[in-house]
């Protein structure tokens, strides 16, 4: 009998973009915000995502000031053609501090991030380099011209943003091409679809969901992060996941609870169905990017991709967004939904 993993279908990220599996794997969560790690059990969870046929593998300069992108360089020598390797600059900190000192998208600094995360992840260019936040205080033109000039020197060789509009999205397009943008998209989360994700349909951008699962929320584990996770758990601090609103939020899933026990799946699979199935619903690519630090949890995500929602059970569903209580982040104004026309 084979002990052979289903590997998952792939897509192309963007109009012109690299062949990746139809989903990826955020590794923030593996060595950082959601406590301590186990290094062994982590390191066979990304060696994992290539045995499922994940291939696009997310991090970011500012998961653990650094220490993420670190974590992955050996796995990403041992594999750095089968893989597309994606990190982010905006949360500006310097090395060996422990807090950030505000989001930057000054050209300068754009340039010794990117010169950071190749050094930390040991690569000659990054694949996918997103923006990681606005910063309105600085014009999009010169961001942009800045992270441009990155992919003519070789260092990088495609451009991303994060939480962005609509309107910023069709204007950073036009100084230079934008594979991907990276936003929260869920069952939990839509505002995205304000005004972004059309956007990103007419100019053949990829969409790459983070935290399909309402940063575990979907899976059914949480009543209440204050008692349940413990104190190095940045969820903690998130509204959704405290007090009343965790309590109210937790009733949300029944739909989800009925609709994985038609399919024998997890609440967590329906909702990465979900999120997988808003390609057809909108007519682009979706890659999204859930983490876990489970070798098992990693597989049982992937074969999400394999199911395939009902008219009737996705309309089970549509409604939850708009009944969550509580907004993603206690400050929500580095997000694109603060900057809506």
């Amino acid at each position: 009998m084979s002990n052979a993993v289903e590997q998952i279908r792939k897509v192309e990220l963007g109009t012109g973009g690299p062949l990746v599996g139809v989903q990826g794997f955020g590794a923030m969560g593996i060595s950082a915000a959601y406590g301590e790690t186990d290094g062994a059990a982590a390191r066979d969870t990304l060696e994992a995502t290539l045995e499922a046929g994940v291939t696009l593998i997310d991090t970011a300069d500012m998961y653990g000031f650094g220490a993420n992108e670190e974590f992955l360089a050996p796995f990403v020598a041992a594999h750095r053609d089968e893989i597309t390797l994606a990190t982010k600059f905006g949360f500006e900190f310097r090395a060996g501090e422990s807090s950030y000192r505000g989001i930057s998208n000054d050209p300068a600094y754009i340039r010794k991030a990117a010169e950071g995360s190749l050094r930390r992840l040991n690569v000659e260019a990054i694949d996918l380099y997103y923006m990681h936040r606005r910063d309105a205080a600085v014009p999009l033109a010169e961001s942009v011209g800045a992270m441009a000039e990155l992919v003519r020197e070789g260092k990088v060789k495609r451009l991303g943003l994060s939480e962005v509009t609509g309107a910023e999205l069709h204007e950073a397009h036009a100084v230079h091409p934008i594979t991907a943008v990276q936003s929260e998209w869920s069952v939990f989360s839509r505002d995205v679809e304000q005004s972004a994700v059309g956007a990103a349909a007419a100019l053949g951008v990829a969409f790459v969901p983070y935290s399909p699962l309402g940063r575990g929320f979907l899976t059914g584990a949480f009543t209440d992060a204050s008692k349940e996770l413990s104190g190095s758990d940045f969820r903690q601090l998130l509204p959704r996941f405290s007090g009343d609103n965790a309590e109210a939020n937790a009733a949300l899933l029944a739909p989800l609870r009925t609709i994985a026990a038609d399919h024998g799946a997890s609440t967590a699979q329906i909702a990465l169905a979900w999120v997988q199935q808003r390609a057809q619903a909108h007519g682009l690519t979706v890659v999204p990017i859930p983490g876990t630090r489970k070798r098992s949890r990693l597989l049982e995500n992937a074969a999400a991709t394999r199911i395939t929602l009902t008219a009737e059970e996705l309309a089970l569903l549509e409604p939850i967004a708009g009944r969550v209580a509580g907004d993603r982040y206690a400050d929500m104004s580095h997000t694109a939904v603060a900057r809506e026309a």
